[in-house]
């Protein structure tokens, strides 16, 4: 065995990972041991985006991780299936963009705020992007007019898209270029379509929406990176269903919906105010003057009531 070298990982299949070396080389490599999680329960110790130390065999391709270098931010997700386990989709990431559409399939309420809430709690600039626009009639551009306003006033960035017309496309270039950002969004709404339509030559497979029931069918597996002809790498996800964030505590909700944080300092109980019942609260108090989004603020209450739902069953199942 030789010395160690440092690569990025490119590619995560859940027991093999890819890693591109500075050379531009790629080794197939397998994790050395157990590593630290940063006390957290993870279903995957090391991200797409990680940079790692491995140690290569002289006699082979393969290689040892045998080492995760600090991360300078993640994104991560309940696990669909262990409530209380984590899922990293990515580390080290420049920006984040959230490809969702209005119609086919229909925008589902709160998946948007949901996803911010993975991007807030490490300031990691999110991207909104509604794709599809070819197939929006006047009802469809009315409630895009709506989010745009909603999500614009509040600092993200919204673009409108459109894979098969090549609308936004030169927009979303010039986002993505020269920095690694994450894309992701729910199965069906065109993601590796656009993702195509900007970078034609990665070929990414795609895969229409199912006749019965108008929903999207995962065509990304595993998390993975591709570097960008113009600079840049785009970090792609698996198509995601639904969100769930009862690994929180209410008080992380109310700190990363970014413009009740900002109120907060207003309110009687400062940065300790959920925002609910409490008197005295800045956020209550602009949401009756319509200076804060109702439709935002519902979204942060179903999220609560779920934090809340999970600890009560949590808590009974103990006694």
């Amino acid at each position: 065995m030789e010395g160690l070298e440092t690569g990025i990982v490119v590619r995560s299949t859940g027991s093999w990972y890819q890693v591109r070396m500075g050379n531009g080389q790629v080794l197939e490599c397998r994790i050395m041991g157990k590593f630290r999680q940063e006390d957290k329960n993870l279903t995957n110790p090391i991200a797409v985006g990680d940079e790692v130390a491995i140690q290569t065999d002289p006699q082979g391709d393969n290689a040892l991780i045998r080492e995760i270098l600090p991360r300078r931010n993640y994104v991560l997700r309940q696990s669909p299936h262990r409530k209380r386990d984590l899922h990293l989709l990515a580390s080290n990431v420049d920006q984040a963009m959230l490809i969702t559409t209005v119609v086919s399939p229909n925008l589902k309420p709160g998946f948007i705020d949901r996803f911010l809430l993975m991007t807030e709690p490490f300031n990691i600039p999110a991207v909104i992007v509604f794709n599809k626009a070819d197939v929006y009639d006047d009802d469809a551009f009315d409630l895009y007019a709506y989010m745009e306003e909603t999500y614009q006033e509040i600092g993200y960035r919204v673009v409108l898209t459109s894979a098969l017309n090549r609308i936004g496309t030169s927009d979303l270039r010039q986002i993505l270029e020269g920095k690694t950002t994450l894309v992701s969004g729910q199965s069906g709404v065109g993601k590796t379509s656009l993702i195509n339509a900007i970078e034609p030559q990665l070929q990414l497979r795609t895969q229409t929406l199912s006749d019965y029931s108008g929903k999207g069918q995962h065509t990304t597996t595993f998390a993975e990176m591709f570097p960008l002809s113009f600079g840049g790498y785009i970090i792609d996800t698996p198509g995601i269903k639904t969100l769930g964030f009862t690994h929180l505590e209410p008080l992380d909700v109310a700190h990363n919906f970014r413009e009740f944080f900002r109120l907060s300092e207003e309110c009687r109980f400062g940065g300790q105010c959920l925002h609910r019942n409490e008197p005295g609260c800045a956020v209550k108090a602009a949401l009756k003057e319509e200076e804060v989004s109702e439709f935002r603020y519902m979204n942060y209450l179903n999220i609560l009531e779920e934090i809340d739902a999970q600890n009560y069953w949590e808590r009974h199942k103990e006694v």
